[in-house]
């Protein structure tokens, strides 16, 4: 119900690519805490709590002026849109580099999270101990062969 309400409100528009273009990112964050068994049912492995961390993002997709035809608000619009997914790139890569580098040299390497709020918003599922898993939606399309690729 949560998501439902949350998605109704989410801001939509019509562009020359798509007919409900998605102008926003979506974010949703489960804190999942599972508490120890009863004294009585519990062995030393349940001792333990366990807290988990679940963020779900759907990403507005990045856009090319040109093509949408998006004058105005909805040009703003996908220009803040195609700064988060920039920074998010940059976020990403950074990461990636750092991962590949063993030398301690690399350790105070600058991670740009705070270029953009999507970024400082997904911060903890970026880095650290977390595991990420993303999917896209890319167009078989000859015509939306750019886009799929950027996307990729």
């Amino acid at each position: 119900e949560l998501m439902q309400s949350a998605s109704r409100r989410r801001a939509t528009a019509s562009t020359a690519m798509n007919a409900v273009s998605s102008r926003s990112h979506a974010i949703c964050t489960l804190n999942v805490t599972i508490a120890p068994l009863d004294d009585d049912e519990a062995t030393e492995n349940d001792a333990e709590e366990v807290r988990a961390k679940l963020t779900l993002v759907d990403l507005a997709g990045s856009e090319r002026i040109k093509r949408t035809g998006a004058e105005g608000a909805r040009m703003k619009e996908g220009i803040n849109i195609n700064k988060g997914l920039f920074v998010l790139g940059q976020v990403v890569s950074a990461l990636s580099e750092l991962g590949q580098q063993q030398s301690s040299s690399m350790s105070n390497a600058h991670i740009p999270y705070r270029d953009s709020k999507l970024t400082r918003l997904l911060q903890d599922s970026l880095g650290g101990n977390s595991r990420t898993v993303m999917v896209a939606c890319v167009s078989p399309a000859d015509s939306n062969v750019e886009e799929s690729i950027n996307t990729l």
